[in-house]
């Protein structure tokens, strides 16, 4: 019969063990399955989700199944009420490298810088001497986080931000800032007066307490 397809010839009905693997291996490696995998952050979100569930949902209902949770709870709180007290923890100073001073790329501490001041001052260099005590001044003050000084901060920005934590120092501040600009910008000179004032106003803030902390320093 030239219509009946011979036996040999018909596709086997029950494959071997071997091919219904190849089988299942060509079908789930289509695209269709693939994309229906969760993928590695799904499997991380679902291990968090339930690690949480497990500590606010205890099993038992016991006083030791809810102990994770109160441990949760106070360190929780504790975070909340140490930031409403004392704020929030400001930048490492001492991990961080100093902002540049007034335009210079200078990253000396407070500290050395007033030891430069009086070394020109030693010198009777008084033009030299007033730019450092005044870099000395304004360090002082971003190391104490009372000003903060950014790589753009000009002299005068610096003075008008350190007017508002110490208002009684106003004038002195806005004065020594203009003795900066015009030995740093306009060729002018100083003289020892206006380094002992400089030298003298720093000595005074570094005493003081501040009225009011971190005020932000505009940097034009």
């Amino acid at each position: 019969m030239s219509g009946i397809l011979a036996f040999d010839d018909a596709p086997p009905l029950t494959p071997g063990r071997d091919e219904a693997y190849d089988w299942l291996v060509r079908e789930l490696s289509k695209p269709e399955y693939t994309a229906a995998q969760p993928s590695l952050i799904d499997r991380i979100a679902a291990a968090i989700r339930d690690w949480f569930l497990s500590l606010v949902v205890p099993g038992d209902g016991t006083f030791a199944a809810w102990i994770p949770v109160l441990v949760v709870l106070v360190i929780a709180a504790a975070i909340v009420a140490a930031i409403m007290i004392w704020g929030v923890p400001r930048r490492n100073r001492s991990s961080q490298r100093p902002p540049a001073l007034f335009g210079d790329d200078d990253t000396r501490s407070a500290r050395d810088l007033r030891a430069a001041a009086r070394d020109a001052a030693q010198a009777r260099e008084w033009d030299i001497a007033t730019l450092e005590a005044f870099r000395a001044l304004a360090r002082g003050l971003d190391e104490r986080t009372v000003v903060t000084v950014l790589p753009g901060t000009t002299a005068r920005s610096f003075a008008a931000s350190a007017s508002a934590a110490f208002p009684t120092r106003a004038e002195s501040l806005h004065a020594a800032a203009s003795d900066f600009d015009s030995v740093r910008y306009l060729q002018g000179h100083a003289s020892r007066e206006q380094y002992e004032a400089i030298a003298a106003l720093d000595a005074e803030i570094t005493e003081l307490k501040p009225a009011r902390t971190t005020p932000e320093v505009s940097q034009s």
